[in-house]
């Protein structure tokens, strides 16, 4: 979802670098620590930026605690991840966001939801376990899933090579697209910790930046319950729609088991006529509407974006999608408030609708934040 104009943020950009340069101390810490630290956040937003495979990047915006030790091979739908290493032995695994590549935007349309735990097929020789929550009702975004899938192939060994040097810091980070997988492989490696597949003693801590949302409500109760530690963060800016995606649909099936709406009809038959039929037809109505669009996801952003990848990945499998598409805000999130005065820097004006989710506008915000 990354997506610059040159002419018009020229000037935007420049002003960035300055702040960056002017708030972040370019000294980082020889582990990481809880909480959310502007340093950390803006070194990952310079990962992301020189990611993100657009001629509109200053060379001035590049990490200065962090070198570039990794890029990894194109794979998923137009996916890919840099890991950074740091003179203190702390890595980042930074994730690129939506190219401009049309596989790049059918993975965000790719937006049904699957079980966060299950079995994907890259291929038929290749079956992928996942464990992303434990909650038997969590559902994520197939697409960002299938994306975490194929990426974790090149990420769970180069964890494991650079424990084998020392490394037991690692940052995972991403902007846009690459925000909401980072959620996913914040869950993928924090389970794989809780299974004994990973050291427990590596320590992950989180930045998603200008992240859509990534699951349902309880995914985000698994996602929250597994960072409470404060070694996470959703960072978004409030003037930015990309963090509002995808569209969420609630039923009355996406509540908890002992809900109002379970006896509802039974409540409703006892009320006297002609109370009892208006609100009948109301509440058949309200359950109706949502489910036929639930129905809908399922179609065009299930089955129908399903085949379209499946044009790429011939033997690729998912598991079933999931009767849910109640996608949430998820995690500790730390907003960029979108003043009066950030509005006269970035008007809601013009023909570019990502003026709001530029790193520039991250980071013009950032000044701003309170310590």
């Amino acid at each position: 979802m990354n997506s610059y104009n040159p002419a018009r943020f020229f000037v935007y950009l420049i002003k960035a670098v300055v702040t960056a340069v002017l708030i972040s101390p370019g000294a980082f810490a020889q582990t990481l620590q809880p909480g959310f630290l502007k340093p950390e956040y803006i070194e990952a937003l310079k990962m992301a930026h020189a990611v993100s495979d657009t001629p509109f990047v200053n060379k001035r915006m590049v990490p200065e605690d962090f070198k570039l030790a990794y890029r990894s091979p194109v794979t998923g739908l137009d996916n890919r991840w840099d890991l950074w290493l740091s003179k203190d032995k702390v890595a980042a695994i930074s994730i690129r966001g939506t190219t401009p590549n049309q596989t790049s935007w059918l993975e965000n349309f790719y937006a049904a939801m699957i079980p966060a735990t299950g079995t994907i097929y890259l291929d038929n020789n290749t079956p992928v376990k996942y464990v992303l929550s434990d909650n038997p009702r969590a559902a994520v975004h197939a697409g960002w899933t299938m994306a975490s899938a194929f990426l974790m192939q090149t990420i769970l060994p180069k964890i494991d090579s650079c424990y084998k040097t020392g490394v037991r810091d690692f940052i995972i980070t991403g902007h846009s697209q690459g925000g909401a997988i980072s959620f996913l492989i914040t869950s993928w490696v924090r389970h794989l910790q809780h299974k004994g597949e990973l050291p427990l003693d590596i320590r992950f801590k989180t930045y998603a930046s200008a992240a859509p949302k990534p699951g349902n409500l309880y995914y985000a109760y698994d996602y929250e319950n597994l960072t409470r530690d404060g070694y996470a963060f959703n960072v978004v800016n409030s003037a930015d729609w990309v963090p509002e995606t995808p569209l969420a649909v609630q039923t009355t099936d996406d509540f908890n088991t002992l809900n109002p709406f379970r006896d509802a009809l039974k409540t409703i038959n006892k009320q006297k006529f002609p109370a009892r039929t208006a609100m009948k037809h109301a509440y058949r109505k309200l359950k109706k509407h949502p489910a036929k669009a639930v129905k809908n996801y399922r179609k065009y952003l299930g089955n129908l974006a399903g085949k379209m990848a499946g044009n790429v990945y011939p033997e690729l499998k998912l598991p079933e999608f999931s009767n849910t598409s109640n996608y949430v805000r998820t995690g500790n999130t730390v907003v960029l408030y979108a003043d009066e005065n950030y509005y006269q820097v970035f008007p809601d004006s013009g023909d570019n609708i990502f003026k709001h989710h530029t790193t520039a506008a991250y980071i013009y915000l950032l000044e701003k934040l309170r310590d």
